[in-house]
């Protein structure tokens, strides 16, 4: 066991310097505005792909999914198959919507949906808080793996990773943000599959003693963890999978450091390849964090644990103490500078937010694109100032899966949204009044749900949420409609639209008129 050597530390501080100029490289100087925002349209699908796998699931993959296996079973690996149904209901029904309408924002829709200024600014409020999370949980769980292994403050590791990340996001601009996520998401992946090779030819009876685990010691599935539970609120595989797609569904179609990665290009077949691409590297990554996990049970059953033994610092602990010097560094490395560009990820998205779906809403003059490149500027800088604080504050606490804790903050935020969304693109009749009442319907329930004590799984908050929201959504419309005498119908910002267009082209090839009124 050589631990965290100095040559270890060395390459630590080489690789995070060499990424840091790589971001600058990427970076142009002169963009501005929107450019600064969504790209000046040279990113390639597949670096964007690799963006979006390395923003969803980097730092927390890295280390809690293999600490999931590792202390327990697969059943959170189930959670991975919700892609199967989130991917394929982005690309048939949100991603055209998007793609015609061109959108700015994610919340960029909801204006031109329902038209109302409010409901933009809601949503991106609403994303703010939740990214704010998200970037705590994304900077507090590596430096405290990394300060457990190395013996540098956690504090201090927290505060330069912090930095770090600010510097990307406030001179780079989105583009500066996809090269560093392609760097760093194609060295987590190089990495895990070479550790998992290493672990393996490292273990008595090789990948057969993993598989002997598997079955006969049920590191698969307990046998008393059920597939289907008919109360569907309570926790199940079938509740899992639906749930954790939906929170994935929530993150493809309303979550803004997602959806800027489509606003780079109006192209279906370039957003379908992005999608495609993402959900073979997700689910597949996923499944190699599993079988290292399941092969750290059975290789420290045969050998003596590490000094750093917790659920989410196993995987951690092998590398440090396990792996041959310059390869620890090396992949120690990787886990803290791709938390750094997930989260330069999650500053440039608020700070678009902030300044598109905010600020130039408030404003009653329409800003020049150097005074919004500089608010987003500002607000990287702030935002990322603040979610240091805060993850200094949550590493004296303490999370016993930062997975699932944070699979039960984005089901509770992003849950609320999504339902708005699909209020608007499934729903014609839907109109600003059921959107307000549905967001407040939905936001009273979770937080009765959520802090009420209330016996149901966190994965089944995407699905409350999104079932209150359209309860009283769609009612609280059609009311609407009846006390005011107005008609609500906007097939152009639905998936209706398309639907429409191809009925008419049907019509016309068959000699004859198209029912359903006006077109689309």
């Amino acid at each position: 066991m050589q631990g965290f050597t100095v040559i270890d530390f060395i390459i630590l501080v080489v690789y995070l310097g060499a990424v840091l100029v790589a971001g600058l490289f990427f970076a142009k100087k002169d963009m501005k505005g929107k450019e600064y925002f969504k790209g000046d349209g040279t990113i390639p699908w597949w670096v964007t792909s690799v963006s979006i796998f390395a923003t969803l699931l980097s730092p927390i993959s890295f280390l809690s999914l293999a600490g999931n296996s590792y202390a327990g079973t697969w059943i959170m690996w189930f959670a991975q198959l919700g892609m199967l149904i989130a991917i394929p209901l982005a690309i048939r029904f949100f991603l055209p919507v998007y793609a015609k309408l061109d959108i700015d924002t994610a919340y960029h829709y909801l204006e031109l949906r329902f038209g109302s200024k409010a409901l933009r600014i809601l949503g991106a409020v609403m994303f703010i808080v939740y990214q704010i999370g998200r970037m705590s949980i994304i900077m507090y769980l590596p430096c405290m793996v990394l300060a457990s292994l190395t013996g540098i403050s956690v504090n201090l590791l927290i505060l330069v990773m912090g930095v770090i990340a600010i510097i990307y996001s406030y001179t780079g601009g989105l583009k500066s943000v996809l090269w560093t996520d392609f760097i760093q998401g194609t060295v987590l992946i190089v990495g895990i599959v070479f550790a998992l090779i290493f672990l393996l030819c490292t273990i008595d009876g090789g990948f057969g003693a993993v598989w002997n685990a598997l079955t006969a010691e049920h590191k698969f599935l307990m046998p008393d963890q059920p597939i289907f539970d008919a109360n569907i609120l309570r926790d199940s595989v079938f509740l899992m999978i639906v749930g954790a797609g939906l929170n994935t569904l929530g993150s493809y179609v309303s979550s803004q450091d997602i959806v800027q990665r489509f606003t780079t290009t109006t192209d279906t077949k370039q957003l379908n390849k992005m999608m495609r691409g993402n959900g073979l590297l997700s689910i597949g990554l996923a499944t190699v964090f599993y079988l290292i996990g399941t092969g750290l049970y059975v290789f420290y059953q045969q050998n003596p644990l590490p000094p750093a033994a917790a659920q989410d610092q196993i995987f951690a602990s092998y590398i440090a103490f396990e792996l041959p010097v310059g390869i620890t560094g090396l992949l120690l490395a990787a886990i803290y500078a791709a938390a750094q560009s997930t989260l330069s990820t999650g500053l440039n998205s608020v700070a678009s937010s902030w300044t598109l779906d905010i600020q130039s809403r408030l404003s009653k003059k329409e800003m020049s694109f150097e005074k919004q490149t500089k608010i987003g500027q500002y607000v990287s800088l702030f935002v990322g100032i603040f979610s240091i604080v805060v993850a200094i504050v949550l590493a004296q606490g303490g999370v016993t899966s930062a997975y699932e804790w944070f699979n039960g903050f984005m089901g509770l935020v992003l849950g609320i949204l999504v339902g708005i969304f699909i209020l608007g693109v499934f729903f014609r009749s839907a109109n600003t009044f059921g959107a307000f009442a549905g967001f407040i319907a939905s936001s009273v329930v979770m937080v009765a749900i959520k802090y009420g004590g209330a016996d149901v799984s966190i994965w089944s908050y995407s699905l409350i949420s999104i079932a209150v929201c359209l309860a009283v959504g769609l009612p609280c419309s059609w009311l609407y409609d009846k006390v005011t005498g107005h008609v609500s119908d906007a097939p152009a910002f639905t998936v209706f639209g398309d639907f429409r267009k191809k009925k008419e082209a049907k019509s016309e090839s068959l000699g004859r008129p198209a029912a359903g009124g006006e077109a689309a």
